[in-house]
């Protein structure tokens, strides 16, 4: 017989790219799928995961920028300058690189 006991709950943790980001090799190909979508605001998301993988005191030391800029900078909604994301990936030990499409 079945009961008639409501199912408990399910309780799920926030899903975080960061922790799935092991080394420099996990995080160029994270990156090269954001580049291949062309959503600016996806590759700042991808970016800013990658950061808090490595370390966003140590992304932010490497790249020239303090914590509060680099947070600003990799915001979803952010408006960043080339360089500054060229920083960033030279930190991350990324380059960015052209390709016949």
């Amino acid at each position: 017989m079945s009961s008639s006991q409501p199912a408990q709950p399910v309780l799920l943790t926030d899903f975080d790219a960061a922790d799935y980001l092991k080394d420099e090799a996990d995080i160029t190909a994270y990156v090269n799928l954001a580049l291949e979508d062309g959503d600016p605001a996806l590759l700042l998301a991808v970016l800013g995961d990658a950061a808090r993988a490595r370390g966003m005191t140590q992304v932010a030391e490497q790249s020239g920028l303090s914590r509060e800029a680099l947070y600003k900078a990799l915001r979803p909604t952010s408006r960043p300058q080339f360089a500054t994301v060229a920083r960033v990936c030279r930190a991350l030990g990324i380059k960015l690189v052209a390709q016949s499409a």
